[in-house]
């Protein structure tokens, strides 16, 4: 079979170009954005300017600032402003240790924990700091757990050795 070379003609298959129009009848759809100063603005402004009561003919508008460069390059070094919030009265421990026991979240927590109940990790977490922020108030004001505590009775030498002798504790712990 022989090799056909391509053509450029189109056949029916092939879009249809539109036809050729004048550049002047053509619609322009959109109108053509202006950037920029106008054309000889620069000598259009030096007359306005001119009518203008403070006009200065020493400063040409066209000259660019007149504001010092620094040659040196300087580190800048800004201190930022730290918000300062509204500071409350310190409370007192006292009232401190009020606030952490009438929890309610600690007291649910606790109560669980006193039901068998396993606590998550996040809560177990928070228990373990509330409780140890507890017990640090307490020992900072001289509240012990055992000081509050009715102190047990003390019996002297004789009636511990009667109570030893009876064994009636180890029939107790037995039964």
């Amino acid at each position: 079979m022989a090799r056909s070379k391509k053509t450029r003609k189109v056949g029916d298959s092939a879009p249809k170009n539109a036809p050729r129009t004048k550049k002047a009848e053509r619609i322009v759809s959109k109108k053509k954005r202006k950037t920029g100063k106008a054309s000889g603005n620069r000598h259009n402004e030096v007359t306005l300017k001119k009518s203008s009561p403070t006009y200065d003919p020493s400063k040409d508008p066209r000259h660019g600032s007149k504001k010092a460069i620094p040659l040196t390059v300087e580190q800048k070094t800004e201190v930022k402003a730290e918000k300062l919030k509204a500071k409350q009265p310190k409370m007192s421990d006292e009232h401190r240790l009020l606030i952490l026991e009438e929890d309610p979240r600690l007291n649910q927590l606790l109560d669980q924990l006193e039901e068998g109940r396993t606590l998550n990790a996040e809560d177990q977490k928070w228990l373990d700091t509330q409780l140890d922020e507890i017990e640090r108030l307490m020992k900072k004001l001289g509240l012990d757990e055992q000081s509050e505590q009715a102190p047990a009775k003390v019996s002297d030498d004789d009636a511990l050795f009667d109570r030893f002798e009876s064994g009636a504790d180890a029939l107790q712990d037995y039964q």
